[in-house]
Order: C-alpha cells, then sequence, then structure tokens
C-alpha cells in the first residue's frame, strides 16, 4: 500500500474546486489510457461539495460520462430516492446534470428494493456486481478503481467502517451490512477494507474544524481497527485533500512542501 501524501487548501471550497478539477484529469487520463474509468464515490457535506464543484466546472465536458463507472463506498440503507441516500444527493449535485450511461451508475440496493430489509443480501449483492465487473487483471475481486473517495468522519470513520465495529476487522468479503451504526440511520451497507485498497488511487477528503482532530489521529500511526482512516489505502496512491481548519493538528512535518 501507499504511503499517504497531503495536500492542504486554504478553504473547503478551494479544496472542492481543486479536488473536482483533479477528479476531471484523472478521469480523462484513464480513458485515454484505457477507454474507460471507474471511480467511487463518497457522501457527506466534502463528497457532494466535491460533486457539485465538477459540475460548475466548464472542463467537466472533457469527460466522456458515457465511458465512466460510478461505484459507491457505502449506503445508507434507506428507501429508493430518500434525501438521505448517497445516490440521491450525488444525483441532485452532479449525476443529473451529465450524461452517463444508467447501466453504468452502480448504486448500491435500496431498502424497499428486491433484498427488502435484509441489508446482508442487499451486499451480496452489491459484491457480486463488483465480482462481475472485475476483470483478470485486478487485484481483488472488485474492478482496480481509478478514484476511490472517502470522507473522514469526526471519529475517524470512512465510508461506513466505524472504529471497533466488526466491519472493520472484515478480511474477506469485500461488501457487507452494518447494524448499530453510531451515526444515523444505524443499518448501511458497506465497501470493506480489501475492496478500499484494491483501487488505483485512494483519496479522503476532509474539511472543517470538526475533521482536525480525526486527520491527526488517523495520520499519526494510530491503528486501522480505532481509525479506520488509517486503514484506507491505495496501491499507487493515498492522497489527502484538506482545508486549512481540518490539518490545523497536523505536525507540519506532515505538510508537503508547498500546499496551495
Amino acid at each position: 500500500m501507499s504511503a499517504p501524501q497531503l495536500v492542504v487548501h486554504h478553504d473547503k471550497e478551494l479544496m472542492a474546486r481543486a479536488a473536482a478539477a483533479r477528479l476531471i484529469t484523472k478521469i480523462v487520463d484513464a480513458q485515454a489510457s484505457r477507454g474507460t474509468a471507474s471511480v467511487v464515490l463518497t457522501g457527506g457535506r466534502n463528497g457532494n461539495g466535491l460533486l457539485a464543484a465538477l459540475a460548475a466546472a466548464p472542463a467537466r465536458d472533457a469527460v466522456d460520462w458515457s465511458r465512466l463507472d460510478l461505484w459507491w463506498g457505502d449506503e445508507r440503507f434507506l428507501p429508493e430516492g430518500d434525501p438521505e441516500r448517497n445516490v440521491t444527493q450525488a444525483r441532485e449535485a452532479l449525476l443529473d446534470a451529465v450524461p452517463l450511461d444508467p447501466k453504468r451508475v452502480h448504486a448500491m440496493p435500496a431498502s424497499d428494493g428486491p433484498y427488502g430489509s435484509d441489508v446482508e443480501a442487499a451486499a451480496e449483492a452489491y459484491a457480486e456486481e463488483l465480482a462481475r465487473a472485475a476483470g483478470p487483471e485486478d487485484h481483488a475481486a472488485v474492478p482496480s478503481f481509478d478514484v476511490l473517495m472517502l470522507g473522514v468522519g469526526p471519529d475517524t470513520h470512512v465510508a461506513s467502517l466505524f472504529p471497533e465495529l466488526p466491519a472493520v476487522r472484515e478480511t474477506e468479503r469485500t461488501v457487507v451490512g452494518v447494524r448499530g451504526a453510531p451515526k444515523p440511520p444505524p443499518t448501511r451497507v458497506t465497501l470493506t477494507l480489501p475492496a478500499i485498497r484494491a483501487a488505483r488511487e485512494v483519496w479522503l477528503l476532509a474539511a472543517g474544524e470538526d475533521k482536525a482532530e480525526a486527520a491527526a489521529i488517523a495520520l499519526s500511526g494510530a491503528g486501522e481497527f480505532q481509525a479506520p482512516a488509517a486503514g484506507a489505502r491505495g496501491r499507487a496512491r493515498t492522497l489527502w485533500l484538506l482545508d486549512s481548519a481540518a490539518a490545523s493538528r497536523l505536525p507540519r512535518s506532515l505538510y508537503p512542501p508547498a500546499s496551495p
């Protein structure tokens, strides 16, 4: 796994715009080299802020949206169209405004879908969908995502991997159901660390003073069971994208030589 790299921006708005530009470049480069690109989206204020910035970016038209596969790192196990679902928020922020191929938008199952209230069945179905998309060149039973984005919670959770809960200790399955999450809603579907670590690049987004302690803990050598963000690493690159508030408790030794 790659060692973390940091980019610290002045504020969350600049961070969102810069991350959106970085993502456009990464997608265009992947499509130029392989014909397609694969990205894992994250929800929350930072994930949705990035998507909104991407929607407003003139350079978004450089992306061939019909050749982009979109996946999710986690989802709230709620009915289809619920405003709290990550996919609902993503559609409002960006997806409805760009010409995506609906077959390449891989939303996690809803609680009123074919698996009903069985969150483990929903998780297994998503794992099977990922496995079908994986090729022989991939490093796990999931595609080698070009970019997998994760928001970092104030408790250091990423996706729906919360400190000390069973999901963060999973070593075999790529997707699991979560019950009793400390953040509502308590029932969720999430990628596991093995699936996350199959990505070429993992980007962790943190903005705001309420994320400062979490960033400091995760980047200070904490264990992944106590600080799941510490275990989120990409095969080629692990990139922390922060604003100055979220970076405020980091030692200066961790800062890159020149952060915008």
